[in-house]
């Protein structure tokens, strides 16, 4: 079943370019009868992707979109290797485990001088979510057996302000409650307080989120960690362990270089397992993120499967085996699954080439150009900042006056000076904010930080010049007399359908008097 639908009116694709080596259409949901030369199918596909957006200027993802051309060799030369066959590809698979020490000791990991660390590679956070969140239910499903109690309702405890995708689908396939801390206008991140209160027999993990989707903020893991404490000892009769999960797929690469005196890691008892993205402030292109236990005690044991069909014994423990990206498990010994091996190597070429130094340089940067941003959009006096000093680097903010416009209006019309900035509700109980995101990556200069400010001037001077959304017109064709016999004239807010409609009808209307006045196009 295809989950999108089409695009075009028409079934077939032309080419301009390449019509010397193809005078015929090529159906678009059939494969063609015949071969094209290559030209002609490079050109075909070329053309259709011009018009997708700039993905240096997709202000919405935290996906890295700029590598160095060295890297880029590197992922060209071994993309081709199926890392699966670490028999055959014995130093990839080094590098990947390097890669998995390197980031558990980063995140203070507990290991000993010779011990190594238990992790795997995965196709982003949320595969890394889906693999931690299955440990801790295994874990305790095995010791409700051994007390021989119940152990088919379990649950996790988070905030409302988690990646909805991530974590409900992971709650969704594998059958575990996800017990949401309501958020309150003002506080858009998990309260502690409300969230062990929410915690009982059931509860598998507390999954706290260091950089909330929302608005960048770090969630205070030490206080969880410590409250949690206080109420595994002095509230409960049963002394049950409720162990910690961080979500760090945004910050996890961000706090121990820009805040490194911040416990919110392994250094905290009860953190009994990590997430991170490579490819967000990992500084790798989409493809692979890595999931860290504490030790490996908190990785049950018969969650690894062994499989040897491709010669040798190889211990797996993923989501999926085969595919174009490949992984690996790195359990005291070296083993392996699927995760790009060109991601692998591009990650391992980041952590060796930046080190401490460079990746501390990097968020330094991006943390400066957040402020640009940031107080760019204060002079304006049109907007309330949302996101904190602390936290990823990201501006999260919203319209002082949404009387006449909204955010959504502004995300609209700044598609055309090619900007992508989201504009979304926040999650219950603070839904009537909307909001407006622009996450400042390593490739967003503090020239483009400038430039945005300017074109979102230029936006709000040209929505003053709109009519309202919010407009007057008689009701039911009629003019109202109140008692004294005046008029009344009737508010009525658009519609959700009826609002864009009017904004780019009017706008069409508004161009051409603009270009007959100076030129504008």
């Amino acid at each position: 079943m295809v989950l999108s639908h089409a695009a075009s009116d028409t079934d077939v694709s032309h080419s301009t370019f390449a019509s010397p080596y193809v005078r015929t259409s090529l159906p678009r949901f059939k494969m063609p009868g015949n071969s094209i030369p290559n030209e002609a199918a490079y050109q075909i596909m070329h053309d259709e992707l011009m018009l997708d957006g700039n993905s240096r200027l997709n202000l919405a993802s935290f996906l890295t979109t700029w590598m160095e051309p060295e890297c880029d060799k590197l992922i060209m030369a071994s993309i081709n290797k199926n890392y699966v066959e670490k028999h055959a590809y014995p130093i990839t698979t080094e590098l990947q485990n390097r890669c998995v020490n390197m980031i558990a000791n980063l995140f203070n990991a507990p290991l000993g001088e010779t011990e190594t660390a238990v992790g795997v590679g995965t196709v982003g956070s949320s595969e890394a979510i889906m693999l931690a969140g299955l440990a801790f239910k295994r874990k305790w499903q095995n010791k409700r057996k051994a007390e021989g109690k119940p152990f088919n309702k379990p649950n996790i405890v988070t905030g409302a302000n988690v990646h909805e995708v991530c974590w409900e689908k992971f709650a969704r396939y594998f059958e575990v409650e996800l017990k949401k801390v309501k958020l309150s206008e003002g506080y858009y991140v998990m309260d502690p307080e409300k969230a062990v209160e929410m915690v009982d027999e059931n509860t598998i993990c507390v999954a706290a989120i260091l950089g909330s989707t929302l608005n960048g903020e770090f969630e205070d893991v030490k206080l969880l960690n410590d409250l949690l404490i206080v109420y595994t000892l002095i509230k409960t009769t049963n002394l049950w362990d409720t162990p910690i999960h961080v979500d760090a797929a945004s910050g996890g690469f961000i706090a121990p270089f820009l805040y490194p005196e911040l416990e919110w890691d392994f250094r905290l008892p009860l953190v009994k397992s990590i997430n991170v993205s490579g490819h967000k402030y990992g500084l790798v292109y989409e493809g692979i993120g890595w999931v860290v236990w504490r030790t490996k005690e908190d990785l049950p044991e018969e969650l690894i499967f062994h499989v040897n069909y491709l010669g040798v014994d190889q211990p797996t423990f993923t989501l999926n085996f085969s595919k174009v990206f490949h992984q690996s498990l790195f359990i005291d010994i070296h083993l392996s699954i699927n995760v790009g091996s060109s991601q692998v190597i591009a990650q391992y070429y980041q952590l060796i080439r930046l080190g401490h130094e460079g990746y501390r340089n990097v968020m330094e940067n991006c943390r400066e150009n957040m402020i640009v941003l940031r107080e760019g959009l204060k002079k304006t006096e049109k907007f309330n900042i949302i996101s904190k000093d602390e936290g990823v680097p990201l501006v999260a903010f919203s319209l002082k006056d949404s009387s006449s416009h909204t955010e959504f209006e502004i995300s609209h019309m700044l598609r055309r000076y090619g900007w992508i900035v989201p504009a979304y509700t926040m999650p219950p109980n603070a839904q009537h904010i909307t909001v407006l995101r622009v996450v400042v990556r390593e490739d967003f200069s503090r020239t483009l930080a400038e430039r945005l400010v300017i074109d979102i001037e230029k936006v709000m001077r040209e929505l003053d010049e709109l009519p309202s959304r919010v407009v007057h017109k008689i009701s039911l064709g009629e003019e109202k007399s109140e008692a004294n016999g005046d008029k009344l004239r009737v508010t009525v807010k658009k519609s959700d359908m009826e609002m864009p409609r009017e904004i780019i009808n009017d706008w069409k209307k508004l161009v051409p008097d603009r270009k007959k006045t100076n030129g504008m196009c």
